[in-house]
């Protein structure tokens, strides 16, 4: 698992054109302040340890929103971060699981269509801790 995680001031995104077939189609464009932004990499190992790997990517989000006192959260499945890839279905289901843990903990969650293409804009804080990568 790779995770990128920013801290943004801002963060608008809207779909452009599937990467997946299968998915539903959707036009979506939304934005939120005061976020942290996850860019996440499943990868092939991921699937024999979900569980840790949930638990390590729903800490590190919390952790991050704790340094800058949010409970603002975007997740953006990112493939861009390893040669080593998930199944599509695993990273779906991820996302979704990842997400209901957080709502559960009093998150505002959103996450970017799976399977799209995005245009995005993104607000970084200037801070260290505003630009974290993880790796597990």
């Amino acid at each position: 698992m790779k995770l990128l995680l920013f801290y943004a001031h801002k963060w608008w995104f809207k779909t452009a054109y599937k990467s997946l077939q299968h998915v539903q189609d959707v036009e979506m464009e939304d934005s939120i302040e005061n976020a942290v932004v996850v860019f996440f990499h499943a990868e092939k190992d991921d699937e024999e340890k979900e569980k840790s790997v949930l638990d390590k990517f729903v800490k590190n989000t919390k952790w991050l929103a704790g340094k800058f006192k949010t409970k603002n959260v975007v997740i953006h499945s990112f493939n861009h971060l390893s040669s080593s890839k998930a199944s599509p279905e695993f990273s779906e289901q991820l996302i979704k699981r990842a997400t209901d843990r957080l709502m559960n903990s009093g998150y505002k969650v959103l996450c970017t269509p799976f399977g799209y293409f995005n245009e995005f804009m993104m607000h970084v804080g200037g801070e260290s801790l505003a630009k974290v990568f993880k790796e597990f």
